[in-house]
């Protein structure tokens, strides 16, 4: 992501605000001067406009990654998830797995066509399956050895080893036309879902319209028009009558707008700090950045952390109440292990834990010594993004007390990237594939970037994970997923190896006009991409 660029776009989306909406017909500002009605409800059933940021700078090709966090809006998938997250069909009527885990095979609905009028037919799911692997891009098809379509409605998926979570796959890969799909296709999609490009102004805004092609219900907005401003922008926009969707920062979300319902929606959106589990060897990644710290290396050290941060004060102090303590990377799903959890906000207890382990302030300056070493380390964060610096400053003032000295730094990713091995880093992560909790934790995924950064290895967790991969379903690798977080002895949690200290979950927050019904969203994934319009074809507008 080119953040420099999204940045100079904060006040250059607050400036064309007005200037973007002018020509937007009712979403406009003169529409809510008409006396119909209140400036928020200036939308109709036949446009709104919704500033919820994550423009896709690298365009809108679900081979590259587009929809990955939430509904590919212009193209359809195999399957999806309902707003309870049970795995339901969309262009698939039917799917198995042979009982060796390798072959998956779907059956297609025959009706589907493109917005180009072009029937969909198996051989563009294999298409898009073969594609995306081929790729490398950021949705992750490499178990994918190839797709076949045998008939026009059945495409055989046929991995190189069995993958349980290989479903996620069928949930977010939204399928492309071989016929249209191009180099310049990522800036002029065409698929089968509800809606399809009318026009993008890079930077400034997308608009959309119902895809009359669509084989679902027809959608109940005809227009969308996505407004890119940062979030204070979205604010302003929503506050003005200029936008009926609009995504808020906490920090605003105490706020009221007339006309509008504040939406508080629960996510698996988490931050937490990453802790380096190597010690300092002479380590170094492939581009030769530094591995290992000798304090975070301290089973003990890592647990006083953990035991001693009041998340609860971070969701109240931090998040002004909009999220909830984390104790893991998938809190609230069904593969979450709730026994992982522990009674944090217990500084005496992290005082215990440091003295079991050798910590001891001998020379009387408030941070404890083992050792040669100083129990003192850094704390990265993106400087750009304010929730994250609260959260470590927070953090390390709840430290403090227990005698360990934690330095906060804000850097941009381009610093932070190569320091990301040997320091403590706020990052954040949350998704719906379960994938991704094995990405942070088995010793494989360290490779040198942000999938375990922290180089975190343990033997018998690799074992675990690998058997919930391997499994032959994904309600059959519930049990390893989360025996890997904490089985009663072990696990890569606080209880066990504390690899992380998982601070928070934070809930998205959005503004919604009182005349717009979204129906009852998703617990969400982070906050990339769009995931409030998962279910967008379902929304409806109830004014007249």
């Amino acid at each position: 992501m080119n953040r420099k660029l999204r940045l100079s776009r904060v006040s250059l989306g607050a400036i064309l605000v007005g200037q973007i909406l002018a020509g937007c017909g009712s979403g406009s500002p003169d529409s809510a001067e008409s006396g119909s009605a209140t400036p928020s409800q200036s939308g109709s059933a036949e446009q709104i406009v919704l500033a919820i940021g994550g423009e896709s700078e690298e365009g809108y090709d679900p081979t590259l990654g587009w929809g990955r966090y939430g509904s590919p809006l212009f193209q359809s998938t195999l399957l999806g998830r309902d707003a309870d997250l049970n795995i339901v069909n969309d262009l698939a009527t039917d799917y198995s797995v042979s009982e060796d885990g390798l072959t998956w095979t779907v059956t297609i609905r025959d009706d589907a066509v493109f917005s180009d009028g072009e029937p969909l037919t198996a051989s563009d799911v294999a298409y898009t399956f073969n594609k995306a692997a081929e790729s490398g891009g950021l949705t992750d098809v490499t178990v994918l050895e190839e797709a076949v379509a045998t008939d026009d409605t059945t495409v055989e998926l046929r991995l190189k080893q069995p993958q349980s979570t290989f479903v996620n796959r069928l949930i977010t890969l939204g399928i492309v036309p071989e016929h249209a799909h191009g180099p310049d296709y990522a800036r002029n999609p065409i698929g089968s879902g509800p809606y399809q490009l009318v026009q993008w102004d890079e930077g400034q805004q997308l608009i959309v319209e119902a895809n009359p092609n669509y084989y679902g219900e027809t959608p109940g907005i005809e227009r969308l028009v996505f407004l890119f401003v940062e979030e204070d922008g979205a604010f302003a926009a929503a506050r003005a009558g200029q936008a009926q969707v609009a995504s808020v920062p906490q920090s605003l979300a105490v706020q009221s707008i007339d006309g509008m319902t504040l939406y508080d929606v629960a996510s698996v959106d988490n931050r937490g700090l990453m802790f380096p589990y190597q010690p300092e060897t002479g380590q170094t990644t492939p581009n030769g950045d530094p591995i290992g710290n000798d304090v975070t290396a301290d089973l003990a050290i890592r647990q006083a952390v953990n035991f001693a941060i009041d998340r609860q004060a971070l969701v109240n102090g931090v998040l002004e109440g909009y999220g909830s303590p984390a104790y893991g990377p998938v809190s609230g799903l069904a593969w979450e292990e709730p026994d992982a959890a522990i009674e944090d906000a217990d500084p005496e207890t992290a005082k215990e834990i440091l003295a079991a382990g050798g910590w001891a302030d001998t020379d009387g300056d408030g941070v404890l010594e083992k050792g040669d070493l100083t129990a003192e380390f850094t704390v990265l964060y993106p400087a750009a993004d304010s929730t994250r610096q609260a959260l470590a400053l927070s953090a390390a003032e709840m430290l403090k007390p227990i005698g360990i000295q934690a330095n906060v730094e804000g850097k941009s990713w381009d610093e932070i990237t190569p320091a990301a091995h040997s320091n403590v880093v706020v990052f954040g992560w949350g998704s719906h594939d379960q994938t991704e909790m094995y990405n942070l934790y088995h010793s494989q995924a360290a490779q040198g970037d942000f999938y375990n950064a922290g180089y975190y290895a343990n033997e018998a967790i690799d074992n675990t994970l690998d058997l919930a991969m391997g499994a032959p379903s994904e309600a059959e690798a519930i049990a390893f997923w989360q025996a890997a977080q904490w089985d009663g002895d072990q696990g890569f949690t606080a209880r066990g190896d504390a690899a992380w200290a998982w601070l928070v979950n934070l809930d998205h927050t959005y503004f919604v006009s009182d005349c717009l019904d979204i129906g009852q969203p998703q617990v969400e994934p982070h906050g990339h991409g769009w995931p409030i319009t998962t279910n967008i074809a379902e929304w409806r507008w109830t004014c007249n």
